[in-house]
């Protein structure tokens, strides 16, 4: 490597890393002018002389700016200072929150002890100036060499300022620091929560407090516990007991919280600063409490009996909101929704009901929770958004892309009408074992990219542009959600160990996708790409043409049809697409691959592929010219049930296949047919594909490999 070639390196290393030191940065420009300026030395010479310089004018270069280059979600407003808080004796003068800071100084490493002239001193005032939006989560945080200050307006500003106190641990040398810097930041919308829907699926204790602990840590602050449903009352009741009995369960007889277990979450809630949204579903999704009392919930009796049961609810639920579901269901008791209202209002709390449902008018409902593409927000009373946002639907891949881009409720930020979104899982199918319903559904991944969407607002449509297709490297959309990835696929090394993440970079995978070619329904009919691989193609008379997509997953139709921008703008039934790219590799090895072509929703009633077939598309994959075969699928049966679980049909749910890369290029080729867009195995067929190459265990991607549609120059 030549001496401008190493310059030049330094030079970008320095620019992406948000420069080292201006000083010691200007000064390393300079020396390199200088050593330009003078009579040629020898290679060797110039390079030692270029690395001392580098050595001793800039010693700051990568280690010390990686703690703020990776914090998320991204902050309002950063300015870094180039200082340093070394962790090790530190005084902590503040009454706010004291015990979660003298955990957190244990837990980073340092030591409590009031005599250190290290301190952190936290304050609360009236107002931050410039923060006018949710001001109560708001938080002012400046680090410099021997002062950490924090100034809020409540202890919730000051717990998420220590969370992004926490991503800001480095090392510098062998001393393990806090970065210098100056952040002032609050959240572009109140509610940034997730729901879990254990009425149809029991989600042990442990887990739920797993999930709610990690995500405090990305500002998520809300839990929404969804606890009835058609298959159980999850939620015990010591006035009728017989609701909680395994003969009134369909799904995981035996399996509910006791009331001192919900009043232990919301407990644990409070610690880390979520706010447990408890939800019982009326008059709807209520078949368990139909089995257990012989009667409708809108009947006068079940009213009766639902009042109690109520009573019992908002005794135990210390919380401000309780959601009493109103969805998918036909009213046949006019005044039911709005006595109990009423009647949930009279007992202190505030009341959400799901839209579509019961139609309220300003005053009749405290919020509104948005589902489906026809929920529509009212002036006048707070909605939440949760329209586009079910990861029981979700691929991998593409949908992240979709998810991170867009807007909540196409606003850039909260206002009294737009309270936020909440991420919702939902189980109506049976998945187990129970890390697979995380796993499957991508659901750390999913809710980091919405973590950083709610907090820091703006998004660039609402998933009704580019939808779930990465739009080209250059564009402002794309380089903002590679900077997404990169850091949280960092924090999924650091954060996230052995959590179930199945993500890694895609950003970098490129295919040729040819535009499709119509097969009449044969679905094993050839066309020219399988012959040869051409920039375009005439076919009886007709010129098709490739273009380029990015990404480890690629729909061609989304599973919501024509709602969610995919690949082709209006895709048709009875199609052939074909895809391919170059991957080149530093070396001969065998890896894993993740691939599938048919996404199964957790919500479904779909059956496996028959064995020896990927999907009931036809889809095929070579590597090499050499046919890759699926796995023997688990799931044999042909009975279409939500209560018999598939099993390794979702690549993330299985190992990855071994397959052989050769040194230098290898053919990637894909041939993806498609049929009708329903079908009597598979009700919404997800016309995409997913491949990447990953480590054999699936953890990462595998290292130095370059995906090339054209088989680009290195």
């Amino acid at each position: 490597m030549g001496f401008d070639t190493i310059t030049h390196h330094y030079i970008s290393l320095t620019d992406n890393t948000q420069k080292c030191l201006p000083l010691n940065y200007s000064a390393a420009r300079a020396n390199v002018s200088f050593m330009q300026s003078k009579q040629p030395l020898s290679s060797l010479i110039k390079i030692l002389f270029f690395f001392f310089i580098l050595l001793f004018s800039c010693p700051l270069v990568s280690p010390v700016r990686a703690g703020i280059t990776h914090l998320l979600p991204k902050p309002q407003q950063l300015t870094a200072n180039g200082q340093q808080f070394n962790i090790g004796n530190i005084c902590i003068s503040t009454s706010v929150l004291q015990a979660e800071w003298e955990d957190f100084i244990r837990e980073v490493g340092g030591k409590v002890n009031p005599r250190a002239k290290q301190k952190i001193e936290v304050r609360l005032i009236n107002s931050l100036q410039g923060v006018t939006l949710n001001a109560d989560e708001a938080y002012r945080l400046e680090v410099t060499n021997n002062k950490i200050t924090v100034e809020a307006v409540s202890s919730k500003g000051v717990y998420w300022a220590i969370q992004t106190l926490r991503q800001l641990k480095n090392r510098n040398g062998k001393k393990a620091c806090f970065e210098g810097c100056l952040i002032t930041d609050w959240p572009s919308f109140r509610i940034r929560g997730f729901l879990q829907d254990v009425g149809r699926s029991y989600i042990s204790l442990p887990e739920l407090k797993k999930e709610i602990a990690i995500l405090s840590r990305y500002k998520i602050n809300v839990f929404h516990w969804h606890l009835t449903e058609n298959q159980a009352w999850r939620l015990e009741s010591k006035i009728y007991p017989a609701l909680n009995d395994s003969v009134n369960v369909t799904r995981m007889p035996g399996k509910y919280y006791t009331l001192n277990e919900a009043k232990e979450l919301v407990s644990f809630c409070k610690q880390y600063n979520v706010m447990l949204i408890p939800e019982i579903d009326m008059p709807g999704h209520s078949a368990a409490f139909v089995r257990t009392f012989k009667c409708d919930m809108q009947s006068p009796e079940g009213m009766v009996i639902l009042k109690r049961l109520v009573d019992e609810v908002c005794e135990t639920f210390d919380v401000p909101w309780l959601h009493i579901g109103t969805d998918e269901v036909q009213f046949t008791n006019k005044t039911f929704a709005p006595e109990m209202v009423a009647y949930v209002r009279a007992k202190g709390k505030k009341v959400i009901s799901w839209n579509p449902g019961w139609q309220y008018k300003p005053g009749e409902i405290d919020m509104t929770h948005l589902w489906s593409y026809r929920g529509k927000a009212q002036k006048g009373i707070p909605a939440i958004d949760s329209k586009f946002h079910y990861l029981n639907h979700f691929d991998t891949f593409g949908d992240i892309v979709a998810l991170y881009n867009s807007r909540i409720y196409n606003q850039s930020q909260g206002s009294d009408d737009i309270a936020g979104g909440i991420m919702g899982m939902w189980h109506d199918r049976l998945v187990v074992p129970e890390q697979n319903m995380i796993l499957e559904n991508n659901f750390y991944p999913n809710v980091l990219a919405f973590a950083e969407r709610s907090w820091l607002g703006g998004g660039s449509e609402y998933f009704d542009g580019n939808g779930v297709i990465l739009p080209k490297e250059d564009t402002k959309e794309f380089k903002e959600f590679a900077d997404f990835e990169r850091r949280m696929i960092w924090h999924k090394e650091h954060s996230f160990k052995g959590y179930p993440f199945a993500y890694v970079k895609q950003t970098n995978v490129k295919w040729n996708i040819t535009d499709a070619f119509p097969n009449d329904g044969d679905l094993i009919k050839v066309f020219p790409p399988e012959h040869e691989l051409k920039a375009s193609y005439l076919y009886n008379g007709k010129e098709y043409g490739t273009r380029q997509a990015i990404g480890a997953g690629i729909y061609l139709r989304h599973v919501w049809g024509t709602f969610v921008p995919s690949f082709y703008k209006d895709p048709k039934e009875n199609s052939t697409a074909y895809a391919w790219t170059w991957v080149w590799s530093p070396k001969k090895q065998d890896v894993g691959l993740w691939v599938e072509f048919q996404n199964y929703s957790r919500s479904e009633m779909d059956l496996s592929p028959l064995q020896g077939k990927w999907d009931y598309k036809g889809s095929r994959i070579w590597l090499n010219d050499n046919e890759i075969k699926p796995p023997v699928w688990t799931a044999t049966h042909k009975e279409k049930s939500n209560e018999i679980p598939l099993g390794n049909e979702n690549c993330v749910a299985r190992p990855p296949l071994m397959v052989h890369l050769n040194k230098g290029w290898n053919k990637v080729f894909l041939k993806l047919p498609v049929g009708k867009f329903s079908l009597p195995e598979v009700r919404l067929v997800k016309w995409q594909f997913t491949v990447v190459f990953v480590t054999p265990n699936g953890d990462k991607a595998v290292d130095g490999l370059i995906y090339s549609p054209d088989k680009a120059k290195l």
